[in-house]
């Protein structure tokens, strides 16, 4: 009961732009997500993650913001958000902004003044350098997004940094001012009854004044996935990284805990010990995620367990704990089910998520077992997908609407034109097809998460590793007095587990799969696991 509400809370982040569109534009919006308010609860969540709420061109989707104050009008008004917190706070549902800190929109007014005048007062908000002697840019920084991380300003007859496209310049965080604005933005919406922030490449705030080259990745350790993207190529130590990016994490987090109860979490995508994702209880922000578990596409035990034992290297941090969310292919079809769904695989992986130790951090439709959408390339919105079809699709496949009615058109997302396809295999995933049916997804992702409310162990206790067969995955959490052994067979065979545990374990949950226990021995069916407390 001391613990802050965070620790072990499970946070159900929403696409809003994919949710529920309430005006028939395509778009979803706030009023939609309103309306959904009682599916979030019924659920059994914390708390909701919005994606950039903030008004922007969209040439990144919302994560290009050019007026932090205010909401895109596709998705409504500060009045729309008003209510989305009182209706949100009245069902004991917390509301967290995604907020993008590193960069803005190149048509934020920020950087329109700073483009016009280098002597003016936002002259340094920016990260401006002169080109070299024959003209080309400063350094060999590459842009995550494809190409140099630089743009030439004819105005200024300088270059700009941008990590990511050229329309989203690097806010110079080094600049007291500029650093002073940031912060300001985290203090409005506080004020006006947010309860925190997820942090947009959090690993970014800081760059290398003496603009030093990036090294390479040595030859040795380039896999195919790094060759799949230049940018990958480079040690991102200098544009990024920085060990004394930590400072500016210790900043915001004393911002926000100048109002209470708040909670602020990072998005760290590179450079995990050197950026500050992992830091002691009372350093850094409150918690953080990496993409060692978003990145991945075979389901194993080592997958899991290296986690488990990278994060036991770092006993006081808190982690956030997440398989899925708007950047990556959807879990069911990156771990191998396909296209078209895979119940079983989507209920071992709830099960697995579940009772990792963390702030566990569930998007949207994971609960249904959605599968990833294959679109053609002219459907596709995302700047990434232009950029690398067809090696890459970019993240549209995961961003597409929600299905919410299998009987309505556009499955009850919108009864406009919905502003990416919805998946024809998500029809019989629509919530509507799950609602009343006692054996799937979604009915299965509530029980479980009444479980996890229900056990210390599981939202709050230790977690380590127990030796078992090379298909099964096993670990126990404890917490005080109660522990809890957790199983999972990872294989489409059948598999078998003795520990003397088991005969003095009470199991809690046997809705994942066929698991049945006899003396001191699990047999466990294909894709199923078994979970006893003793």
């Amino acid at each position: 009961m001391d613990s802050p509400w965070w620790r072990g809370a499970v946070i159900y982040q929403v696409y809003v732009r994919s949710f529920c569109d309430s005006n028939a534009d395509g778009q979803g919006d706030l009023p939609g997500l309103i309306g959904k308010l009682d599916y979030i609860k019924k659920l059994g969540v914390d708390a909701i993650w919005l994606s950039p709420i903030h008004p922007s061109p969209n040439r990144d989707w919302g994560y290009d913001v050019s007026d932090y104050e205010s909401v895109h009008p596709d998705y409504g008004t500060n009045a729309d958000f008003d209510e989305l917190l009182r209706q949100s706070h009245a069902r004991g549902i917390r509301v967290i902004l995604d907020e993008v800190l590193c960069h803005t929109s190149d048509e934020h007014t920020w950087f329109r003044e700073s483009l016009g005048d280098r002597s003016g007062a936002k002259a340094g908000w920016y990260v401006w350098a002169d080109p070299q002697l024959d003209g080309t840019a400063p350094n060999n920084w590459l842009s995550a997004f494809g190409g140099p991380a630089w743009s030439y300003q004819p105005a200024r007859r300088q270059h700009y940094h941008h990590k990511f496209l050229r329309q989203q310049p690097k806010l110079n965080w080094r600049d007291p001012e500029a650093k002073a604005a940031a912060l300001a933005v985290l203090d409005h919406w506080l004020k006006r009854g947010a309860d925190g922030y997820r942090l947009d490449v959090a690993n970014a705030y800081l760059h290398d004044d003496t603009l030093a080259d990036n090294p390479p990745v040595p030859l040795e350790r380039r896999t195919d996935a790094i060759w799949a993207h230049a940018a990958y190529l480079q040690q991102h130590v200098h544009d990024a990284n920085l060990p004394e990016n930590v400072a500016c994490l210790d900043e915001i987090r004393r911002a926000v805990e100048r109002y209470k109860g708040r909670f602020v979490f990072g998005e760290f995508s590179e450079g995990f010990e050197r950026s500050g994702a992992y830091q002691a209880a009372d350093t850094g922000l409150h918690s953080g995620y990496t993409f060692a578990m978003l990145r991945s596409s075979r389901l194993t035990p080592e997958f899991v367990l290296k986690n488990i034992e990278t994060l036991a290297q770092h006993p006081h941090h808190w982690p956030c704990i997440t398989f899925s969310n708007h950047d990556v292919v959807r879990t069911v079809t990156r771990f191998g089910g396909g296209r078209e769904g895979d119940p079983a695989l989507a209920k071992l992986l709830l099960a697995i998520l579940f009772t990792l130790r963390g702030t566990i951090l569930l998007y949207q439709g994971e609960e249904l077992g959605l599968p990833e959408v294959d679109l053609r390339r002219d459907q596709l919105k995302d700047p990434v997908g232009d950029l690398y079809y067809p090696v890459s699709k970019g993240r549209d496949g995961c961003r597409t609407p929600m299905p919410w009615d299998a009987r309505a058109p556009n499955l009850g997302f919108t009864t406009g034109d919905p502003w990416l396809p919805l998946g024809p295999a998500h029809k019989p995933l629509a919530v509507s097809a799950q609602e009343h049916d006692a054996t799937s997804v979604l009915q299965f992702a509530r029980s479980f998460l009444e479980v996890r409310k229900a056990h210390g162990c599981l939202r709050l206790g230790d977690i380590a590793p127990v030796d078992a067969p090379a298909s099964m995955l096993a670990y126990t959490r404890t917490h005080d007095q109660e522990r809890m052994l957790c199983l999972f067979n990872l294989s489409r065979e059948p598999a078998k587990y003795r520990d003397p545990r088991v005969s003095i374990a009470t199991p809690i949950f046997t809705d994942c799969g066929e698991a049945t226990e006899s003396g001191d021995v699990v047999d466990l069916g294909p894709l199923s696991a078994w979970f006893g407390r003793f």
